[in-house]
């Protein structure tokens, strides 16, 4: 090979070396300050790029509706029709006219105090004693979660026959001990209780989180209470309940959430059937908004009822996490 052609063949080797320390040369001038924003701008718009199917679904199908759903509840809407007449702030004057609204509100209040407590105690005693299971504790887990897996419809008509007032199999079961057992679907005082035991079939949800919460406290901190005497409850009083703090906030918002939306349990045990008269107790308050909007086709107040829950509910979680934070342990904080 020529001397010619030698050099013509090196000619992009030596321009991609020639490229590379201009380019090293140039990054090594610009500041370091500037080099670190750039990369956080770039990684900034890879995060973007990642979450813009998240970003475009929740604009279009959650704030898009939410804001429909405002528009709309100032106006008398009706689906059927499809006419839709503004009539200002009447839908919600009428919340205060129905006596539906506080009946349902009433109930679902009471639903909550009662279930939200329930839920916590259950959710965490069983993950007390799955920490304790050793070998095998993967099957248990499993066969906890196994009812939050289950259909509600699948539950519900399981419930069905199991708090029916004769022959249900709870009443069977309290008769053995000499106990009468009451009517639960039919008897209002026994409601939403029944609800309650129903709700508490699929708590295996808020289990797992406690679950991860507990497996995360140190072993540490027993070794050292029990050299200085404490005893198993001390020790979940004084170490567990205080580090697993912060999931039982978590889980207590969530399911005050929940709670006040309930829907599933109460329609398909009381409301499914719409030939029987079903008990004034059952009346949910998502139970009415829905016969509001699917039954008599009143999308404007249905949105009226929406905004009312929307606003509880920031309210009561407002409180929450006023109140909640101060008994709440950070370990970042200490």
């Amino acid at each position: 090979m020529s001397r010619a052609e030698s050099l013509h063949a090196a000619a992009p080797a030596a321009r991609r070396r020639t490229g590379r320390a201009r380019r090293q040369s140039t990054s090594a001038q610009q500041p370091p300050g500037n080099r670190r924003s750039s990369l956080r701008r770039k990684e900034a718009i890879a995060g973007y790029l990642f979450i813009s199917p998240w970003i475009i679904g929740f604009l279009v199908f959650t704030a898009g509706s939410m804001i429909y759903s405002l528009v709309i509840s100032f106006t008398n809407y009706n689906l059927a029709t499809g006419t839709t007449t503004p009539i200002g702030a009447a839908n919600y004057a009428q919340l205060f006219q129905d006596p539906k609204i506080a009946q349902s509100l009433g109930n679902t209040l009471y639903y909550a105090v009662l279930a939200v407590p329930l839920e916590v105690i259950v959710a965490l005693g069983l993950a007390l004693i799955l920490n304790k299971v050793g070998r095998g504790s993967g099957f248990f887990r499993t066969v906890f979660y196994l009812p939050k897996m289950t259909p509600v419809v699948a539950t519900a008509s399981v419930f069905l026959l199991l708090l029916n007032g004769n022959t249900g199999a709870i009443n069977e079961f309290l008769g053995f001990f000499g106990i009468q057992g009451p009517q639960w679907l039919v008897d209002p005082r026994w409601v939403i209780p029944s609800i309650v035991i129903m709700t508490l079939w699929g708590v295996s949800g808020t289990m797992v989180i406690f679950l991860a919460a507990l497996n995360n406290v140190p072993h540490d901190l027993y070794e050292v209470a029990s050299l200085d005497g404490a005893g198993p409850v001390r020790q979940f009083f004084r170490i567990t309940v205080p580090m697993i703090s912060g999931a039982i906030f978590f889980n207590v918002i969530v399911l005050t959430i929940a709670a006040f939306q309930v829907f599933d349990q109460a329609y398909l045990l009381f409301w499914r059937d719409q030939t029987s008269a079903s008990p004034s107790s059952s009346l949910f308050y998502a139970v009415y908004l829905f016969q509001q909007a699917f039954r008599q086709f009143d999308f404007g107040f249905a949105s009226a009822m929406a905004w009312l829950l929307f606003l509880i509910i920031m309210a009561i979680t407002l409180i929450q996490v006023k109140v909640g934070n101060r008994f709440v342990y950070y370990e970042s904080e200490h």
